[in-house]
């Protein structure tokens, strides 16, 4: 099954409203157009939970309670994790910025705000995600999870980049040999693949992880640069290519699925 938490593009006026940012600046936090680059999964029979609501509203992919008190009239309560490092850099549950550092707010906000994205976004999300993996384990025993973004061009280029880059957590939520098939199959289809640098994984991918239970969770960061324009958050002319390339490699990732199950490509081979 596949995840896109950060792909939603639903601003409302009231949350536009209360930014300081305009209509185009508030999306830099964004994965725009993950969703779509993806949608072709439920064809091949395969779950997609895109979140609708925008990153910047509320963020699926941290936990429930990470926020900074600096952006709220009211004390927080004691279980809030005010110390994370997502937290120190603006991009906790409820972000203080966008992706380019761009303050939000033009005002602090009441912790019941804060209550009231939780529960609306936050654990709808969260239910609907564990409610699919348990189906998939009761159903099949072993359940592997996409968990779909894009990242932004850096601002040096000299280094570069890759097209991809695959976050397990350090090996810690998905096996070896799965994560060497992924990356396997992005290069085959062309894509320069890098592992765990600069992004290892988050809530999603660190939460879920399990697996030695059968819940593999593997992170994909696609480069924006592949398919949009960033600055105007609109499709390139290769955008039909690149969903074109995304779905042949899902179409391997299925089959290697079919055949290996949770033990991973090679493994019961191994064992035999």
């Amino acid at each position: 099954m596949l995840t896109s938490p950060h792909s939603g593009s639903r601003y409302s006026r009231e949350f536009l409203e209360s930014s300081r940012l305009d209509s185009l600046s508030i999306r830099g936090s964004e994965d725009a157009f993950v969703d779509e680059l993806f949608e072709m999964a439920p064809d091949l029979g395969l779950p997609l939970l895109a979140a609708q609501f925008p990153r910047a509203w509320c963020d699926v992919n941290r936990e429930p309670w990470e926020l900074d008190p600096a952006m709220f009239t009211d004390h927080l309560p004691d279980y809030v994790n005010t110390t994370s490092p997502r937290v120190a850099a603006g991009l906790g549950t409820l972000a203080r910025i966008v992706g380019a550092g761009e303050p939000i707010y033009t005002r602090k906000l009441s912790f019941q705000e804060a209550q009231a994205r939780v529960e609306q976004c936050w654990l709808p999300f969260h239910e609907a995600l564990a409610k699919l993996i348990d189906d998939n384990l009761a159903r099949f025993g072993h359940c592997l999870v996409l968990d779909c973004h894009s990242m932004p061009t850096p601002l040096s280029r000299l280094g570069g980049r890759p097209d991809v880059v695959l976050g397990d957590g350090h090996g810690t939520s998905c096996l070896p040999a799965w994560s060497n098939h992924i990356a396997a199959g992005f290069g085959r289809l062309g894509f320069s693949v890098r592992r765990n640098d600069p992004y290892a994984g988050g809530f999603i991918t660190r939460h879920y992880g399990n697996p030695h239970e059968g819940v593999q969770v593997m992170q994909i960061e696609l480069a924006r640069g592949l398919y949009m324009n960033e600055r105007q958050f609109t499709r390139k002319p290769v955008f039909e290519t690149l969903r074109q390339k995304l779905t042949c490699f899902l179409e391997g990732v299925i089959a290697t699925e079919q055949s290996w199950g949770a033990r991973g490509p090679g493994l019961a081979e191994a064992a035999e």
